[in-house]
């Protein structure tokens, strides 16, 4: 009996195509936790920091109902709080007699606000350094997640590459682990903050 030997070079071309697709996805997810990590530095911590404390007094509060569809033939209603009143800041250095912002609940006239103005038109609630830091590392441990998963893929190609590192994917296994945890804690710490 004679075996045939069929030429095998389509087949490796083929997995080296696929295997440099994986290797860009993962490139594109290190990148995309990098932009996770400024976000989280930005939105967290450095807002913070840069903004304005003051007291915004309530002159009127509303809420905005929107609809938005889901994948389902049901709508589902969004309801968000706006108040609207004068912010002073605590130093005296600026005076708002039109700021808005977004509320935890409505509150009647002439109530008084703990707010930041991080912005000429932006005011949030003060929620104090707690929040602004566990919302840094939410963002953080996210883009962990997404670095460890993009540096398995682009280091082996996975899951089209041959060979992986073993120690690689428990490392890597492991980074997403704690990411995934102290997400799950960074949330539940801003929540109750």
């Amino acid at each position: 009996m004679t075996q045939v030997h069929g030429n095998t070079a389509p087949d490796t071309a083929a997995r080296g195509d696929r295997t440099g697709l994986a290797r860009l996805i993962g490139a594109g997810l290190i990148l995309v936790g990098v932009v996770l990590l400024g976000l989280g530095a930005y939105l967290g911590p450095v807002r913070y920091a840069t903004s304005t404390p003051g007291k915004l007094t309530v002159e009127t509060c509303t809420v905005d109902y929107k609809y938005r569809s889901s994948s389902s033939s049901s709508r589902k209603k969004t309801k968000t709080r706006w108040c609207y009143g004068t912010f002073t800041a605590d130093n005296g250095s600026a005076r708002d007699l039109n700021a808005e912002l977004k509320s935890d609940a409505l509150y009647q006239k002439g109530h008084v606000l703990d707010a930041r103005r991080s912005g000429d038109t932006n005011y949030q609630l003060d929620r104090g350094w707690l929040y602004a830091i566990a919302l840094g590392c939410a963002w953080g441990f996210g883009a962990l997640i997404a670095l460890a998963t993009g540096v398995f893929v682009a280091v082996t190609g996975f899951p089209y590459g041959e060979g992986e590192s073993q120690r690689l994917f428990r490392t890597c296994m492991v980074l997403v682990g704690v990411g995934v945890l102290g997400l799950a804690i960074s949330l539940l710490v801003s929540f109750f903050a």
